[in-house]
C-alpha cells in the first residue's frame, strides 16, 4: 500500500484501477493485481 498526495499517477499505471472513496480517505484498488494499491489522506 502506497501513500502518496496525488492518486492520478497511481490510477493511470493499470487498466484495472479504481479510485475509491473509504471513511474520508481516497483509495486506489485493483483486484487483478494488489500491487497498485495506493491511498491517498
Amino acid at each position: 500500500m502506497r501513500v502518496r498526495n496525488s492518486l492520478k499517477s497511481a490510477k493511470t499505471r493499470d487498466k484495472n484501477c479504481r479510485v475509491v472513496r473509504r471513511r474520508g480517505r481516497v483509495y486506489v484498488i485493483n483486484k487483478q493485481n494488489p500491487r497498485f494499491k495506493a491511498r491517498q489522506g
